[in-house]
């Protein structure tokens, strides 16, 4: 339990390279240890003096078919399964060196990331987290389309999907991630496509380099790929996967439930938006010991979301 009180980063460096899902480029990331507060920051490093990029709420600058950072003219597209496998595995704290405008697919979730993380180790810092608890229900809407955070002793994800097709349909995932593996149950989830979508995305000058190595494709009322589904509900998990990235820009991390039905990350921007113009709705805490959670009635996932100073 002491151990999900202390901030942590990544041992030693770590690298990959791959194909980025919408430019097409062939891009390499370093993951490196960071010092405590730092929080996760981008590196361009393919940029002459380009600034850092905070993973912060307030550096989200698109969120089309994905979840990109940046100002001004810099951008780090297609950021959001990174930070759901760093938040999944307790990184709080790391440099992402990146040389091209977004992240390597991998193969489409973030078990690619998971394993990046996993090779470089995780390093205990003698810094304390800070936590959010959120004391307020916050929501907000789009047509049919809604997200809502609540009050909650632990962090959950209650995530309902709803399509018109035979193969998805409506599905239903809920997960504790104070007693459920992030790893096991929600980082092999892979992002997915109707095959009939992947004409126009291309000449919008997304998923170029999109393929069944990287995504799961729909063609009428079968999957192209031949080993098929990973989990029978494949599709809602990855939107699980995708919820939890797109909550670690919000710094401190939160403990509560997030509720959300045909929601993306246009919608999840807006939900931390609300969330950070409502000075009342969380209180930080700065946990030093076990027993001051427990008078709180908060309880942590064994991964302990990343902690960083109050920032969005």
């Amino acid at each position: 339990m002491l151990e999900m009180l202390r901030q942590k980063t990544v041992c030693t460096a770590a690298s990959m390279r791959g194909k980025a899902l919408h430019c097409g480029q062939e891009i390499s990331v370093t993951l490196r240890p960071a010092p405590p507060d730092a929080g996760v920051v981008f590196n361009r490093i393919d940029v002459k003096r380009a600034k850092p990029i905070e993973a912060v709420a307030h550096n989200v600058v698109d969120t089309s078919r994905a979840t990109t950072l940046g100002f001004d003219d810099l951008r780090v597209a297609t950021v959001e399964h990174l930070l759901s496998a760093l938040r999944g595995l307790g990184v709080d704290n790391v440099y992402v060196d990146v040389d091209g405008p977004e992240l390597p697919a991998g193969d489409g979730s973030s078990a690619t990331y998971v394993e990046l993380i996993k090779r470089a180790g995780l390093q205990p810092q003698a810094a304390a987290r800070r936590i959010a608890v959120l004391r307020k229900t916050i929501e907000v809407r789009d047509g049919d389309k809604w997200a809502r955070l609540s009050p909650s002793s632990r962090f959950t994800v209650d995530c309902r999907i709803d399509f018109e097709h035979p193969l998805i349909g409506e599905q239903r995932l809920q997960v504790d991630f104070t007693d459920t593996s992030y790893e096991r149950e929600v980082a092999g989830a892979r992002t997915f496509a109707f095959f009939h979508e992947v004409e126009w995305l291309r000449s919008q000058g997304l998923a170029q380099g999109g393929s069944l190595d990287n995504c799961i494709v729909i063609d009428g009322d079968h999957i192209l790929n031949t080993d098929g589904l990973r989990y029978a509900d494949e599709f809602v998990r990855h939107k699980v996967l995708d919820v939890v990235g797109d909550l670690a820009l919000y710094r401190p991390p939160l403990i509560c439930k997030m509720t959300c039905h045909k929601t993306g990350h246009e919608l999840h921007r807006k939900l931390i938006q609300a969330l950070i113009a409502d000075d009342e709705a969380c209180t930080v805490v700065v946990p030093r010991a076990a027993r001051s959670l427990t008078r709180i009635g908060v309880h942590l996932p064994d991964w302990a979301p990343a902690s960083a100073p109050l920032a969005a």
